[in-house]
This record gives structure tokens, C-alpha cells and sequence, in this order.
């Protein structure tokens, strides 16, 4: 009758070790049946369920691994496995997965203890936990500096309520000052192909609408129109309507000043950089302005651009407005047209925004994220990132810093 056992390897990590056990296990004939290896700081955890064939007695198989394990100085465990265990085991590979990520700028064990409670609450197993981020001095791992990126992934494995998990997790974000994703692990997580972003308060630190408002000598008026706009308080044509109007007689000569002079948000460049690198599709869909828009296709090497047009007569601005006005609406309807153009599905897409007009497109995307956005939009949201830049969004893909290139002209992050 085959026996089935469990067999578990720990000690410091070296060379061979797994070739070494598993060479005895071949000489018996032994059927693998799963398999698993983690190392931390040098220290291996190796687990093998073996199943050792009729014609082979345990205690001869057993006996010489654990010589050769002493050997190698590694401490080794056997437990055997009934064949119910197994059956239970081989019964559960058809639940649901999903995959927690704990993003922050270093990650505090309150963090993990209150993310794995919510897990175990709500009935999930932890199949696998893996550290994304890279290796860092003692120095930045003891501060939270700006420089700083820290992520670790769960890999989840059962049934739960999705909105109850995210409006607990979401709640201890908050809490916490860490980020904290909720998404399913299946086809479409590993093959996103196109990425939305919003420009202002996205890809730009700053609104443009607000800058030009300044330069006109009305920027109180303005600024305050778009606060109201992006927490949702105002209609978005409406608001955008009153605020070109605003804008009356602006010199066009401003525009190229403004555009130089605007903030790109951290990690912008190398998350684009990135994208591009892995073949990803790329496009601006914003309810700002096009020249802008283009300004910043060209410094990052965005594919399309989808904005508003900034309407001039004799070098000076109308303050009228051009339609279609690019409002939520059409950027989830644009966010639609570019994957059939694409020829993906929308499940396939990501979409970035931090304002009220972002939800639309945020809502249909497979993977729509809220960037340090306003609080109606991060608790509407299916996923935020607030506390890293735009290239923690890499993160969220299952890239880990040793896949993560840096950009031409920018400072080398941590490895």
C-alpha cells in the first residue's frame, strides 16, 4: 500500500540541498506529489509529500534522508498523511484565489497581524507569503523616508464576501497608513495589456486648470470650482464649463511656461518606463488639456492621448468650451474603445485616476485603481494606493524590484 509522508527540511541554506534529498527519494521510485521551498536570510524551508510506492518500505527511504539531512546539517520532520488528508487536500484546489498586497513605505508587523486576522476571520487559507520589494539597508528599514518602497504578497486560497474583505481592509489602511489590495488571482491578473491614467493630480502632481487660473489672476475662484468637482460635489461639465469661463483672455503664451514647469508624480516615469518595457499599451484620459496632455506624451512616451481642447483666438484663450467635453462618462467610454482597438478585453485593462470623474472608468476596468485620491473615491474604489508612488502600481501587477529597471537620467532605487 503507498504511504504517504510529509517530509519537512529546515536549516542554512546552501547549494544542492533539495537535489540531494530528492536523489535519495528517486533511488525508491518516489512519486512527488507536491513541493514546496522558501528561503529567508539564508535559512531554507523545504516540504515534500512524498508518496512512497508498494514495493518500497518507508523506513529504508526515511532512514536514508534523514542521514543524509544530518549530514548537510539540516533538521528534518516526517508526518504522515492519511489518504482522507490527501483527498481533503486535492478537493480544495478548486477554490477561489486571490492575492493580498500590503504596500507601504516600510511595513510594521501591526500591519501583517491585522491583515492575516482578517484573512483567517473571514475563513481563508494563506497559501504563500512573498516579499516584492527589495533588500534594504538597516538604516532606511528602521524610518519611513520618501524613498522607501515596501510590499509584501499574500496568496489567499477560499471563499469571502469581496466587499466586506476591502471595506476591512480599506479600514485598516486608513488606520495604519498603509495600502492594501484585494484582487483575484486568475488569467487577467497576468496579462493587463493597456493602462488609463488621469493626468492632473495622476501623472502630474498639480491640477493644470488651476495653474492656468493663477497665471489669469484667478485662481481662488478656480481651484475652489475644482476641489468641489473632484470630491464630487459639482457636476463635471458644469463645473468645467464656469471654470474656462474663468479663463477669458489668457495669453497662449503661458502654456508652454506652465508645461515645463509641471511636477510629474513619483514613480511616474518609472512605472511608464516599465510598462513599456513589458509591451503594455499606455494612454491619457483626462478632463484636462490636451497640449498638456501631449506635453506629457512626449516626455514619457505615452501611446494616446484622449483631453480636452483648449480653444484660442488670436493667440489668447476663448473660455468656451469644446465638445465632447471629456467628463467621466467618456473616459470610461474611451477606456472601452481603446481595448477594442487593442484587441483585448476590459478585463485586461487598468485604469488610474484620483478624482470623482475617475470612478466610471475605475468601476469597468480589471484592475481600476484609486492614486491618492479623495476619500469618496478610494472608499468607491475597488483598490487604492496612497502611500507609494504611481510605480507601486508595479506591485500590484506581481513584479518584484529585481524585475523593475530604472529609467535613463533618474536615481537608482533600492535592489
Amino acid at each position: 500500500m503507498t504511504e504517504l509522508v510529509l517530509i519537512r527540511v529546515t536549516g542554512a541554506d546552501k547549494p544542492g540541498l533539495t537535489a540531494s534529498i530528492s536523489a535519495i527519494l528517486a533511488q525508491y521510485g518516489v512519486t512527488i506529489l507536491d513541493i514546496g521551498q522558501a528561503e529567508i536570510h539564508d535559512t531554507l524551508s523545504l516540504g515534500i509529500l512524498a508518496a512512497i510506492p508498494d514495493n518500497a518500505e518507508s523506513a529504508p527511504v526515511l532512514k536514508d534522508v534523514l542521514f543524509k539531512a544530518h549530514e548537510l546539517g539540516l533538521s528534518i520532520r516526517f508526518t504522515p498523511v492519511t489518504a482522507e488528508s490527501y483527498a481533503h487536500w486535492v478537493a480544495g484546489q478548486g477554490k477561489s484565489r486571490h492575492i493580498i498586497t500590503l504596500l507601504a513605505r516600510t511595513i510594521e508587523a501591526d500591519a501583517i497581524a491585522r491583515v492575516t486576522a482578517i484573512v483567517a476571520e473571514h475563513g481563508l487559507n494563506i497559501d504563500q507569503i512573498s516579499r516584492l520589494s527589495g533588500r534594504v539597508p538597516l538604516d532606511q528599514a528602521a524610518s519611513s523616508n520618501d524613498n522607501t518602497r515596501a510590499c509584501v504578497e499574500f496568496s489567499v486560497r477560499g471563499e469571502a464576501d469581496q466587499s466586506e474583505l476591502r471595506a476591512r481592509f480599506l479600514e485598516v489602511a486608513n488606520e495604519l497608513g498603509v495600502d492594501v489590495a484585494f484582487q483575484a488571482d486568475d488569467v487577467y491578473r497576468r496579462t493587463r495589456r493597456l493602462v488609463a491614467f488621469d493626468m492632473d493630480s495622476t501623472l502630474i502632481e498639480a491640477e493644470v486648470i488651476d495653474e492656468l487660473a493663477r497665471a489669469a489672476g484667478v485662481g481662488d475662484q478656480v481651484a475652489a470650482i475644482t476641489e468641489r468637482a473632484m470630491l464630487g460635489e459639482l457636476d463635471f461639465k458644469q463645473s468645467f464649463a464656469e471654470r474656462m469661463a474663468l479663463l477669458r483672455g489668457l495669453d497662449a503664451s503661458v502654456l508652454e511656461g506652465i508645461a515645463e514647469r509641471l511636477p510629474i508624480t513619483e514613480g511616474a516615469e518609472r512605472l511608464i518606463y516599465n510598462l513599456r518595457a513589458l509591451g503594455y499599451k499606455t494612454a491619457i484620459l483626462s478632463g484636462g488639456f490636451n497640449y498638456f496632455g501631449r506635453y506629457l506624451q512626449q516626455r514619457l512616451g505615452i501611446d494616446y492621448v484622449f483631453a480636452n481642447e483648449l480653444e484660442m483666438e488670436d493667440g489668447v484663450v476663448t473660455g468656451r468650451v469644446i465638445e465632447p467635453v471629456v467628463d467621466g462618462q467618456r473616459k470610461a467610454e474611451l477606456l472601452r474603445e481603446l481595448a477594442a482597438k487593442e484587441g483585448i478585453r476590459l478585463e485586461q485593462t487598468i485604469a488610474v485616476g484620483d478624482g470623482a470623474n475617475d470612478l466610471p472608468m475605475l468601476s469597468i476596468a480589471g484592475l481600476g485603481i484609486a492614486f491618492r485620491a479623495k476619500p469618496l473615491v478610494r472608499e468607491n474604489a475597488r483598490h487604492s494606493i496612497s502611500t507609494l508612488g504611481l510605480d507601486g502600481i508595479l506591485y500590484l501587477l506581481g513584479y518584484r524590484d529585481r524585475d523593475i529597471a530604472e529609467p535613463p537620467c533618474t536615481t537608482a532605487g533600492q535592489r
